[in-house]
């Protein structure tokens, strides 16, 4: 296996746990997502800064633009994340969140890029259809709660990573930003336009911190490490290769979600999450 596929494939073991921590907290979303973009950031601008004084040359207006961009997307998808994981199961906002990206990475290419997927792409489109609705159609979730939340707010997370995949790929390859420096000033801008909001829940700021500090610091370090192995693989490999290499969260994702939160129908949400990345495997294949 090429070690470029390695850094892939654990990147997806990281994913799969920094998002079984976010699913564990329970309280204000804001504050949390701000709680670990914080010290991500403290973690990363330094190595990021570390970079950059070895490149004077690598500082230009995509140092700002790029990174600006990529923050904005990610804060919007960090949020909308922790809301449906609030909600809804994690094996049925997962899944779906997964699945959507590639998915509509197809559509733009059809409709915007004038592409024409062959039989195997197509084959594949619908191969996440129907693995979402395998997850997406059980009666009820664990406590009674409705599956059309889940699914709501799995495919806006979905759109959010179709968004910030193409994006955080045209900035590293075509512009050719080093993945750490980007990574790193684009988490300091996230922590700093979340920051306002922060301080108008500052009283909700204490307690989730004493509460949930493990949580917030598996996705500070997590979270980032998976990311920055996937910016260094989209370098070193097409990004039609990285993107269904790294959706084996998926499964991994489901079956840990249920070992440690024991939701309803597993051998079903796991088979859907299977099918989800087949799907996906096809779409990227063709």
């Amino acid at each position: 296996m090429p070690p470029t596929i390695g850094f892939v494939l654990a990147a997806a073991v990281l994913h799969a746990v920094w998002n079984l921590a976010a699913k564990r907290y329970h309280g204000d979303g804001s504050v949390f997502v701000w709680s670990y973009m914080t010290l991500g950031a403290v973690l990363c601008l330094p190595l990021a800064l570390l970079v950059l004084a070895r490149d004077p040359g690598a500082w230009s207006w995509r140092l700002l633009i790029g990174p600006l961009v990529s923050a904005l997307i990610h804060i919007v998808y960090s949020l909308v994340l922790q809301a449906g994981y609030k909600r809804a199961e994690l094996t049925v906002v997962y899944p779906v969140a997964r699945g959507v990206g590639p998915l509509l990475t197809v559509v733009v290419a059809v409709a915007v890029l004038g592409e024409r997927p062959g039989l195997p792409a197509l084959a594949g489109v619908a191969l996440v259809l129907a693995g979402i609705t395998v997850v997406t159609t059980l009666k009820r979730q664990h406590g009674g709660r409705p599956l059309a939340s889940g699914l709501g707010y799995g495919a806006a997370t979905g759109a959010m990573i179709a968004a910030y995949t193409l994006w955080d790929d045209h900035a590293v390859t075509r512009w050719d930003i080093a993945p750490i420096a980007y990574f790193g000033i684009a988490v300091t801008m996230q922590a700093a336009l979340l920051t306002p909001a922060a301080v108008r829940r500052r009283d909700a700021i204490r307690p989730a911190l004493t509460r949930y500090w493990r949580e917030i610091a598996t996705v500070a370090v997590l979270s980032p490490a998976a990311y920055l192995l996937v910016l260094v693989a989209m370098q070193r490999l097409p990004v039609t290769i990285v993107a269904p290499a790294r959706e084996s969260s998926i499964v991994v994702g489901s079956l840990l979600a249920w070992w440690l939160f024991k939701e309803a129908q597993p051998l079903r949400r796991v088979a859907g999450a299977a099918v989800v990345l087949t799907g996906i495997t096809l779409i990227a294949l063709a």
